[in-house]
Order: C-alpha cells, then structure tokens, then sequence
C-alpha cells in the first residue's frame, strides 16, 4: 500500500512517502492541524488549502512529482458521497444526508476485512474519506465502483484520478476511526498473471466474493494465519509441500464441505512455479493429497482451525482497539497536568507505560473516597497494574515516579514499623498477659514476603484507620505468590478478584496469640513481567474475571536507541506536592456528571465495536476496561482540585483502548479460544455423559478439570484407554489432543460413559 504526503516545491506539487505509522500519526496530530482543521469546522472554508494534503492511490514518479505517475500503489483512496432523492429540500435533505452520513463508519467497519480496509476518516467538511487494497485486474475507477457496490455508497465522480488529493484531520479517535499498518507498506502493485491453461491451476482470487470467506475471514488471511502458527510464517516447498499441504487441507476440509473442487479453489497449489506455470505430474500430485486428506476421518472442526479462527478474531479486536498488531492506540498528544509531570523524564515509548503505571500509587492516598458509576454503583480507586514486556526493555523506567509518589507513605510507615517491633519485643507469645497492640499503627507499603496473619493484620488495620489502602510493588508478577502463605497463582488470582470488588478478606482465629480479623480488601499492587510469564501465570484466570480487573500496560520500543531518563529531584517533587495532598485530603461520595456520562457513552461504542467486530473477548473484557479508566479519570478529577478538562476525558478514552489493546494482545486469542468452548458446552443441555460434556478437542487438563468438576477421583486414564480402544476418540501427538471420532458422534452420544 502507499500513502504520500503532498508539497509544493518551486511552485510544483510535488509528494513524498510516508514510510510508518509513528510518522502518519505524527503530522495529523500536529498543533497547526488542530488549529486550521478548528477554522475550517466553524466556517473559514478557506483555510482547508492549508490542511495536511495526502494522496492514497498511486506511487510518484522518480522526481516525486505527481503529473506523469506511471505505477498504481496497492491501495485506493475513496471519497464517500451522497446524492439526496430530487424531491427532497430544505430540512428534509438535511436531515437526510446526515442520517446516511451517520451510518457511513457501521458500514465500513462492517466490512473491513471484505473490503481490505487500511484507513477511515472523518473529512475536514462532511462526509468520509477512506483507504482500501486495490484490486489489481481492477482499473482505479473499477476499484472505486467495487467498493461503492460492496459497501453500498455512492463514491464522489469527480474524484477518481490516481492522482486525487485528500485534505486530512487529526489523529484523534473521533476524526481518525481506522488505521491499518499496510498502509505503510510501499511495495509495488501487484500485476495480473495470465492463468495458466492446466485444469488444475487455482482459480484467480483477485476479487473477494461471499464464497471466498469463513466467519467474515478470506480464507488467504485463514490460510496465512495458519502458516504463521504451524510453519513460523514460511509456506511449504519442495520437499515438505505433500506433508504440509496434507495437514492443511485435514484441517480446512470440514469448512470446504468435504468437497475437491471447493479444496482447489481454497488450499494453494504449492507445485506452482514461479511463473505461475504447474507440470501436468506436479498437478496430479496436488490433486492426489488434496484427494487423501479427503479420505481421512471426519472429526468436526479441527482443533488447528480453532486455533487459527481464535488468533483471528484476536487479532481483529486489537484492531477494535485502536491499535494494530504491532503498535497500540496512539497516546493524546496533551495529557493532564499530573500525568505530564509524572512523564516528563521518561522518553516518548516509555510514557504510556508510566502514565498507566502511576495509578496504583495515587489512589493508594485516597481514603474514605467513594466514586459513583453510570449504573449507580459505588467504587473505590482500586488499579492493579500489570506491565508486560520482554527482557531489558526498560520496565524499571515506572519505579522513580512511584517511588516520589509514596515518599510520604514510606516516611508515615517508619515509625508505625518501628512502634509495632517495639511492642513485639514487650510482649513475646509466650508471655500470659499482654499490653493490646496499638490500634493507630497502620503500614500501608507492604514487602513481598509476606504470611497471611501478617497481611490479614496490615488490611485490618489500613481499614480501621481511615479505611485506607495496602500497596505493593514488585519486579516480578511470580512474587506476588509470597504476598500470603499458600504462594500460589490460585490464590493471587483469588486476592485480585476480592480486591477490586472491595471483597471483605481476614481470618478468623481461636487463639489468643492468633491475628484475627475480617474487612474490606482494599489492596494496590505493581507487578512486572514478560510476555511468556504472563500468560504462564494467568493460564486458568483469564476467563474466570482475574484479568478483567487488571490495569495491563507495555512497552513497545521501535528502534535499539538507548533511553536516557530525566533527572527526579527536589523540584519534581515540590511541583508534584499539590497534587498528592488533594487526594490526601479527599473525603466521602465524589461524584462528576460528565465523567459518568464519558463512561455511558464509551460503554455503548464498546457493545456497537464488540458487535462490529464480532468478538465475544472485546465485549466481555469492555466492560471493566471502562471502569477502570473511569476510576482513573476520577482519581485525575480529584488531584485536579475536583476540576473536569478535556484533557481528562481523551486521556480516559485512551488509556480504556489502550488496557484493551494489551490484554487482546497478550490474551485474546486464549479467551477467544475458551469462549468458543464455553459456547459449544452450552449447547448440550439435559443429562450428559463425561465425554459429551468435553468439547469435540480437549487435552489431558480439560479432562481432569471437568472429572473433578463432576466429582470424580482418580486421573481417569483408564477412561481415556477405554474411549481409545472403542474408536470413541483419537488422539493427535502433534498438538497433544483428543478429538472425538464421528463414529462417537454418530453412535455413542448421550449414553453414559465413565
């Protein structure tokens, strides 16, 4: 695809690539942008000529000027446009055209991955403006009629020269609806090949049909998703393409209706040279595994194509989320005040990370503060904030600014430490009588070595005192298993799920020497971790409601730079003195009309995306994502002097977005995976035997989890021999599954099977 900003030089137009999405993002998001796209809004339609000017459709010739481009890029640049009916006038029209307008980004989402969607905007003026991958056997204005057909909606006639010049908004959400980062790619058209004459040469799959897709995906997206999970992104050659192509076509046969002819047209012919040329023997080799992967028994959808279709729609809802696979939604070029100071010395990838990173420790001044939600619903301030990364990536760059934000905590918490050792040493268990503990001492910072009478009492105690928060942080997530006595993931997950709900937690104890005690959670953390300890560590809690509640950041570095921090000093901490004793002295029921209306209107464009979209993920993990960033904007609102900005609300919006955009990422494809079972399970009512209560593919875990669930004992692997034995399933070595067999589905189901 190609994209290219225009210029004049020497009174020429001239234009030049845009070569990546920081840059894109960059000159849209300019001050200058904002401010002529403002005038243009409010009526100095004159001042459009000074907007950003880029062109979609065509690569420049060698000089970069636009007269005389010989080469058509890989995308089309389209202007949407409308026609009101002749006997509309007046308000009729009016509201007319602006009912079609409204409906424009429904339709184009809708259709993304049909259309080959690379870029939505909103125009300077009415209407849209959008990018899409040229059809290559398609003239430009063909393309144009394609689209205008697929989506249906009248493109503007006068503007489908190659040549055409669009003038660009913000990089706002609102203005830019949809970014793909093919756009950026600068790679010449693709040219149509003349089709070879063998009879068992692929049909030519240049143009999208209805018949070319499995649930809203072209199978070439289903077919390269494939390889990208089970060959490192590499398609088969000589000498593993009969192999390769055989366990393909297994796996994409139960969605091509056990049908050769429909396998031609969907499974690549791997023979094909380059010239697009296939000997008459490679052909009938083709033909021949296509014909053996067809003769294999049937068994449902496959577990690999479950596994493809769940990446699939992950990926999809990272794109929901504003974001692509590789860059997350952009952050607000202005943030809040304290958001700012608490940037500044961090460098430019480092910032959304320590923006997210920071909440914990704010809201751990809060106390006795309660915020009400659009439901009516009371919360408090509680961020459990997960940042996930590779290795030496910079995670330590969150520390300092957390550091200055508990330096008044960490001072209040030494004397309380040193008051309860000396009462310690006064009163040893063994003594009979004792002086009662100090009931005024409360530790809010807490180590990560931890028993549970020692984080049952520090609870209790931040509770009896102002009800106030516990706060921990730790370099890595594996250390919040030390936080109490049991160390284990089970019962992290369990803290995590009580905390946010403000759960009452403690124990109960006989013993006179024994901590006894019960009250709310109310508990903080920071943890670090990378990408393969995080899903270690969250495997059985990412549908269980434990990684909805999580705040999850990352940090995504595009070059080897090495970062060089700012210097924190007494001055950094003095400017950021007020801000903390706002929240400090912050008390009861805060409530803020435009922040609850923000959430109910996010809340409803996440249901109207999840729908778009069609991911069950975007939809489920939405609905926390946006109370977690409302608490946000209210801890903001509260350190602000009780005071809303805009600031605060595209912070809000953002920072909702950008939670999502990291758990799709790094979970998404696991829950979408799950969901999809779960769905499958609840498709089975009445009285079931163990096998049907197991999805059509399941490994040894899912069994054991469900025997245990319907209370049996044992590892039951003579059960699973038995069902072996009997032809009631088969096991894949490769992926380490069970698949049930047709000839359970036909015969066996329903019947009891231990």
């Amino acid at each position: 695809m190609s994209v290219h900003m225009i210029y004049y030089k020497d009174g020429a137009k001239m234009m030049r690539p845009i070569l990546s999405r920081e840059e894109y993002l960059s000159l849209r998001g300019s001050e200058q942008q904002r401010t002529v796209l403002k005038a243009v809004r409010e009526g100095q339609v004159d001042m459009k000529q000074r907007l950003l000017q880029m062109n979609y459709s065509c690569l420049p010739a060698e000089n970069g000027c636009l007269k005389g481009a010989k080469r058509m890029s890989r995308s089309v640049g389209m202007d949407i446009d409308f026609d009101a009916p002749a006997g509309l006038v007046g308000e009729k029209r009016t509201e007319w055209l602006a009912d079609q307008i409204s409906q424009v980004p429904e339709k184009v989402i809708g259709k993304a991955n049909e259309l080959g969607l690379l870029m939505l905007e909103r125009s300077a003026t009415k209407g849209y403006h959008l990018v899409f991958r040229r059809r290559a056997n398609l003239s430009q204005e063909a393309n144009l009629r394609w689209a205008s057909e697929l989506l249906g909606v009248s493109f503007d006639e006068r503007a489908k020269d190659i040549t055409r010049v669009f003038f660009s908004t913000t990089d706002e959400a609102t203005e830019l609806l949809y970014l793909d980062d093919g756009l950026f790619d600068q790679n010449e058209a693709e040219t149509a090949q003349s089709t070879p004459s063998n009879q068992y040469t692929l049909k030519n799959q240049s143009t999208a049909t209805a018949s070319d897709e499995y649930m809203g995906f072209r199978f070439e997206e289903i077919v390269t998703k494939y390889w990208d999970i089970y060959n490192g992104g590499h398609v088969p050659v000589e000498g593993d393409r009969n192999a390769l192509t055989f366990e393909l076509a297994v796996t994409l046969r139960s969605i091509c209706d056990y049908s050769l002819k429909r396998m031609m047209e969907v499974v690549p012919n791997y023979w094909t040279q380059a010239d697009g040329t296939c000997t008459e023997a490679d052909a009938a080799e083709y033909v021949k595994t296509l014909e053996n992967a067809l003769k294999e028994p049937k068994r449902g959808i496959p577990y690999r194509l479950k596994q493809v279709m769940a990446e699939l729609r992950a990926e999809q809802a990272v794109k929901a989320c504003g974001g692509t696979q590789t860059a997350p939604p952009p952050m607000p070029k202005r943030l809040p005040p304290l958001l700012r100071l608490l940037t500044k010395n961090v460098p430019e990838c480092y910032k959304p990370a320590v923006a997210n990173a920071v909440f914990p420790a704010l809201a751990t001044h809060l106390h006795g503060v309660r915020f009400r939600y659009w439901d009516n619903v009371e919360h408090e301030a509680t961020f459990m904030n997960v940042l996930i990364g590779r290795q030496s990536i910079g995670k330590g760059s969150i520390r300092k600014p957390i550091e200055y934000i508990m330096e008044d905590i960490k001072q209040r918490d030494i004397p309380n430490r040193q008051r309860e050792a000396e009462w310690k040493q006064k009163n040893p268990s063994a003594k009979q009588k004792k002086d009662p503990r100090p009931t005024d001492i409360c530790i809010q910072m807490l180590i990560d070595n931890l028993t549970d009478a020692v984080f049952n009492q520090r609870i209790v105690d931040a509770h009896n005192n102002g009800e106030r928060f516990v706060y921990t942080i730790v370099d890595e997530i594996e250390a919040l298993k030390k936080v109490t006595s049991k160390g284990t993931t089970d019962e992290v997950g369990l803290l995590i799920r009580k905390a946010f709900d403000n759960s009452l937690a403690g124990q109960e104890r006989v013993g006179a020497d024994s901590v006894s005690g019960i009250a709310p959670l109310r508990w903080n953390f920071n943890a670090s971790t990378t990408p393969p300890n995080a899903r270690r560590f969250f495997y059985k809690m990412v549908n269980d409601g434990t990684l909805s509640r999580l705040d999850v950041s990352t940090i995504i570095k595009s070059d080897d730079t090495l970062p060089i921090l700012g210097i924190y000093d007494h001055t950094f901490a003095e400017e950021l003195k007020p801000y903390i004793e706002r929240l400090e002295t912050a008390r009861g029921l805060v409530e803020c009309g435009k922040a609850k209306k923000l959430a109910l209107d996010i809340c409803r464009e996440n249901r109207d995306m999840a729908k778009l979209f069609d991911s069950e993920a975007y939809r489920i993990l939405s609905y926390r994502a946006n109370v977690i960033a409302w608490l946000k904007g209210m801890v903001l609102y509260v350190a602000h002097g009780m005071t809303w900005t805009k600031e605060i609300s595209n912070f809000v919006r953002w920072t909702e977005q950008y939670n999502l955009w990291c758990k799709m990422l790094f979970f998404g494809q696991q829950l979408e995976k799950e969901l999809c079972e779960e769905t499958e399970m609840q498709r089975r009512p009445g009285p079931q035997n163990l096998l049907e209560l197991l999805p059509d593919e399941f490994d040894k875990e899912r069994y054991r989890l469900m025997r245990r669930q319907q209370g049996k004992s044992g590892d039951g692997e003579n059960a699973l021999r038995q069902w072996l034995n009997r032809g009631y399933i088969v096991y894949d070595e490769v992926c380490g599954r069970y698949s049930k067999t047709e000839t359970y589905k036909k015969r066996y189901s329903s019947r009891t099977l231990c």
